[in-house]
């Protein structure tokens, strides 16, 4: 897809983070204080990134993730804008901003929190995921 396509099928605010690198404002996003179960995929390509049951409340105003659903689904860069050392979060497949992944998350659970944009998730509901396509990710959700 296309830069303008992308536009397009984006809200600006997505297309602003996921393409250029933007993060949007702390608590302001739909999936910070959202606890459905489900899993959350790239709002540009739809590939799966994490599960609802790796969700925690970090309190820091975005999204927190202990791990993505799988390893390969995401890459990570160092990122050193604006002075800071952090490692920035990219979709496997289209390559979309999503956040960034600090080494503050809980102990017991690998020590990671992946701080993601809700601007670049799009949220599948776990009673959803086969008619939606993404039925090999039933299994985590269940019990």
């Amino acid at each position: 897809m296309d830069q303008e396509e992308l536009k397009q099928k984006l809200t600006a605010e997505q297309y602003a983070v996921t393409q250029e690198a933007a993060t949007e404002r702390p608590f302001s996003g739909q999936y910070d204080d959202f606890y459905q179960e489900g899993l959350y995929v790239d709002v540009v390509s739809g590939e799966p990134l994490f599960s609802s049951r790796d969700k925690y409340d970090a309190g820091c105003g975005w999204p927190s993730f202990t791990k993505p659903v799988a390893k390969d689904q995401v890459t990570e860069n160092f990122d050193d804008t604006y002075g800071m050392h952090r490692t920035e979060v990219l979709s496997q497949q289209a390559k979309s901003h999503l956040g960034h992944v600090f080494t503050d998350g809980p102990k017991d659970k690998g020590g990671l929190r992946y701080c993601i944009n809700s601007a670049a998730l799009k949220f599948i509901p776990a009673s959803e995921l086969a008619r939606s396509g993404y039925e090999r990710y039933i299994e985590l959700f269940k019990d």
